[in-house]
């Protein structure tokens, strides 16, 4: 087997019922029901304006080297409709890894639920009042190689997150995260609880009814020292 330069055409994939409600659901409320610890790095960040609040799909996974855009183009070819491209480029940010062309493909032509790439795009002159969710790490004009290696539907990280083929990705304003596809049936019960408790915060900050007594118990049981002073060098 060519490790480096292998294709895989099949994923194991989510339940798409299952799937498509996280869409409901802010990111970062399914993010806090998975211990704080499933979002990609900042650094990748919306670059878009869609009109959806949220973006969904499966991970249509993509490991290119660093600059280098080969495999990238394999999965244009390969990826289905409602799939989210992710793309590890082993975190360079040098040079850009897709344009207007290859993106209009994706929207237009495989109308895959949107990209999300651990490094640079160009163009974003035309495509940032796009109606397509793209999330990158920046621009540059610097164009990529077309030399490989790469794989396409493998195990990656992206933003410092691993993402399996098949996982669902879910995404905001906010960021990125992403879900296991095995553990989603019983996150996505944790996050609609999540955010129902969420939502009534806000209304009850208004009204006064907020109890922050946890805070002082959280110092108190953490040996925090408070001191009635000003600071003295």
């Amino acid at each position: 087997m060519s490790v480096g330069k292998r294709i895989y055409l099949k994923r194991e994939m989510p339940d798409h019922d299952i799937m498509m409600q996280f869409k409901e659901i802010p990111a970062s409320n399914t993010a806090d029901c998975m211990g704080r610890n499933c979002a990609m790095n900042p650094r990748i960040h919306l670059m878009s304006s869609p009109k959806d609040e949220c973006m969904v799909g499966p991970a249509f996974t993509v490991k290119c080297r660093a600059g280098d855009n080969l495999a990238l183009h394999a999965a244009l070819n390969y990826c289905q409709e409602g799939d989210v491209l992710v793309v590890s480029n082993e975190e360079d940010t040098t040079r850009a890894l897709m344009g207007e062309v290859m993106m209009t493909w994706l929207r237009y032509e495989k109308k895959i639920a949107g990209i999300v790439l651990d490094g640079p795009i160009r163009d974003i002159g035309s495509m940032g009042s796009w109606d397509f969710p793209i999330y990158a790490t920046g621009t540059t004009p610097g164009g990529p190689y077309k030399e490989g290696p790469g794989e396409v539907n493998v195990p990656i990280a992206c933003g410092g997150v691993s993402v399996n083929p098949g996982d669902i990705i879910l995404a905001d304003p906010d960021g990125v995260i992403c879900i296991p596809r095995k553990d989603a049936a019983v996150i996505l019960k944790d996050a609609q609880e999540f955010k129902a408790k969420d939502q009534a915060k806000i209304p009850a900050t208004l009204e006064h009814r907020i109890n922050r007594d946890w805070v002082q118990k959280s110092l108190e049981a953490k040996d925090f020292e408070i001191i009635d002073d000003v600071y003295r060098a």
